[in-house]
Parts: structure tokens; sequence; C-alpha cells
């Protein structure tokens, strides 16, 4: 069962988009279902190498306000872009070559859960957020999701969606809508931190499994800072693709000599050593940096739960490995498998050369984007002074600076 959660309409979450809605449509929205963007700690382009990641669900949201219609018409708007789209539920084959972009994910959402054999309706929404499009910070997940618990809020009502096994199916669900009515082969993570996640705590998880643990970060005298390089990612789709085919040639290569592997998960990096001259250089290059970011995963849970547990002062000494893991993984990025770009290693080299910050990468898919960055409370001013002044210099672009707080993960807030 869904929780559903009662807000006065003056709630920062719900009132301007409830604002919109009744100017849009006439008369107010029923409910709001709201889902996170997220950022990923550390473990990049390992899930879909059936890897493991580290992300985190931060306090941007991607709102749906919604009513049910006695149809089952679907009437949307998406106010960010001043962009509409209609389509009934009962006409769901093929989407319409003049449906723009960002009404693929409902329409794909729509199909999939009928064809799951869900029950849904028809509404009126008014689609609005605050989590940065094309920063790489998972907006058309969180749509995704929150279009999912509006499709199933409006048609099931009472509560579906609550239980974490039925979350699971939900991310898979979302998923596939990437993947076959958006044209992005991307892995299981974006969909899986939007619904799961939760306050103050990170999600390991593994990619292959879904089995997945919360971590507590105790970043009390830290925060998360993302900094957008605000140079869109027009690449990042296209290569996204190529180094997936990458990964899995190199699976198939080595498949010669390590029998029974299905994915770059299943080598180690000790068995990668010993026969990585078979690959070509290419290859050689995405396969080394997957296997090694896997290991940085592992090695960054262990790092943090031993700090959780831990009563003595070492604590920051383990809150600096983790930087340490951090630094290696955007090293690994850039060097070897080349999705990074000048911009981003301007910021994390202006982040790692700033007192205070403990570690600094790139996070998402690349070539443009955000980066992710661990600083101390007391250097949050200095940090944010250095990169606003150090990357307009450079680069005549003024970033944008996010200082995040850990969330939960997708609810639905009752409005009447």
């Amino acid at each position: 069962m869904r929780t559903f959660r009662t807000l006065d309409k003056k709630s920062d979450r719900t009132a301007f988009i409830t604002q919109k809605f009744e100017e849009t449509f006439g008369g107010p929205p029923t409910f709001v279902a709201s889902a996170p963007g997220r950022v990923n700690l550390i473990g990049e382009h390992t899930d879909y190498n059936d890897g493991y990641v580290f992300p985190v669900a931060i306090d941007k949201y991607l709102n749906v306000a919604a009513r049910k219609r006695s149809d089952r018409h679907v009437t949307l708007y998406a106010l960010d872009v001043g962009d509409s789209w209609e389509f009934c539920l009962d006409t769901l084959s093929a989407i319409p070559p003049q449906a723009p972009a960002w009404s693929h994910y409902l329409i794909g959402v729509a199909s999939l859960l009928q064809a799951s054999g869900r029950e849904i309706a028809g509404i009126d929404a008014v689609i609005t957020g605050d989590v940065p499009i094309g920063a790489g910070l998972s907006s058309s997940a969180a749509l995704s999701v929150a279009a999912t618990f509006a499709f199933l809020t409006a048609g099931s009502e009472p509560e579906t969606g609550e239980s974490e096994a039925e979350k699971k199916d939900l991310a898979a669900l979302c998923q596939r809508v990437e993947h076959e009515f958006a044209g992005v082969k991307c892995g299981i993570m974006d969909q899986t931190i939007s619904l799961l996640g939760q306050e103050n705590h990170a999600l390991f998880l593994d990619c292959r499994s879904l089995e997945y643990e919360h971590v507590p970060l105790n970043l009390t005298e830290h925060a998360i800072a993302i900094c957008n390089t605000k140079i869109k990612r027009e690449l990042a789709a296209s290569e996204y693709n190529k180094r997936r085919a990458e990964c899995e040639k190199g699976v198939d290569i080595l498949s010669q000599w390590i029998p029974g592997i299905s994915s770059l998960r299943d080598i180690a990096l000790t068995d990668f050593k010993k026969h990585e001259e078979e690959l070509p250089a290419l290859t050689q290059k995405r396969c080394r940096y997957v296997i090694e970011e896997n290991a940085r995963v592992l090695d960054a849970v262990s790092v943090l739960k031993g700090r959780s547990q831990s009563t003595s002062d070492n604590t920051n000494e383990s809150l600096t490995q983790f930087g340490n893991l951090m630094n290696a993984s955007h090293n690994g990025l850039r060097d070897d498998y080349e999705v990074s770009c000048k911009e981003l290693d301007l910021l994390t080299d202006i982040a790692r050369s700033t007192s205070g910050v403990i570690g600094s990468r790139m996070t998402g898919a690349g070539f443009g984007g955000c980066t992710v960055s661990i600083v101390h409370q007391d250097a949050l001013e200095m940090f944010q002074t250095r990169i606003t002044m150090e990357y307009h210099k450079q680069t005549g672009i003024e970033p944008e600076i996010y200082l995040c707080n850990v969330s939960d993960g997708a609810q639905v807030f009752r409005l009447f």
C-alpha cells in the first residue's frame, strides 16, 4: 500500500504546481506525484554492466499534479517547456512522430502499465520540477517514476506501489520506458534510487540481483555540492550506447579465457590483468575502468559502513578515504572511459584544490552535466566563490551550484 501524505496547499512542494493546475484546467488537482532526481556518489557506467552503484536521492523533484478524468483521455501540460500533449489510453500503439520528446516518457509509462495488467485511468496533469534538465541528475527517470505513480494513483485508488518488491518492479518498468520509448539503453540505477531513496542514506545497489542496502552517510559536518557545467550533454546518448557495446565486446572476447562470465561484473581485476592484452586497445581501456570502478564501489561502501559504526576519532580519516575513491573514479572516467570533458575536468580540479573538499568527480553519463563534491560545511562559502570565479574566468560560463540534502524516494501527496 502506498502511504499518502496530506499536505496543506501552501506546502512548498505543492503550492506552485497546484496554482498552475487550476489556471490550466479550471479547478484543483486531487494529488501530486513527486519523484526526486539523483546524484551518484560513485559507481558510474557500472549499472548496465551488472555492477554496483552508490547513488543518493536529492531534494530536487519532478512533480505531476493530476486529477482523474471520467474518460480514457490524458491531457498533459509541461510547464517548464511551455508545451502540451494529449493521447487516449485506448489507442496506444505507436508514438506519433509529432509527439514532443518529453511526452514519450508518459506515453511509454501508460503503455507498459497497461500491458502489465495494472489498472490506470485518464488524467489531466501539469508537470513541473526543479531537477535540472540535461544536467545528468536523472530528470528523465524522475519523470517516468512520477508519471507511474500518477497513473497508478488515478487508476487504482486505493493505494498501490508501496512495497519494496513492487517498487523494484516499477523501477524495471521505468527502465523499459527509457529503452523502448526514449532509445537510451540505460541501466536500472536511476529509476531504483528515485523510488527507493532514503533520507540521509545512500543506496548500495547490486544492479544484477537488485539487492540493495541503505548505508548511512552521517555527513553532519559535510555537504553534497553539485556543480553544473552548463554544457549540454549532446554526445551522451550516442556515446553511452558505444560504451555499452565496447563493454559487451570485451566480455565476449574474455569469455574465451574466463569461462562462465556474462558481464564485466563477473571479472576480477586480477583475472583481467592476466588477459587484458587479448583485447583491442580501446576495449581494454573501457573494460579496465568498469572493473576497477566496481572494486571502488565495494571499497567505498566498506569505508562508510565502518565509519558509521565507529566511535573513535578515525571517522574523518574514513571520509578522506571515501573522497580519494571519488577522485580515482573521476580519473578513470576521464582517462579510460573517456566520457568526461574539459569543463568537467576543470570543475573537479578547482574543487580538489580547495581546502575542505574531500573528493570530487563527474556524475552521470558525461560529456557535460555535473560534478559532485563532498565539502566541509566551513568551506562551503569558499568553495562556491572559487568554483564560480575560476570556472567563469576560464570558460566564460556562470556555473550553477546546488547544495543538496539527501532525500526520500517518490511519494504521492493527497491534496483533498
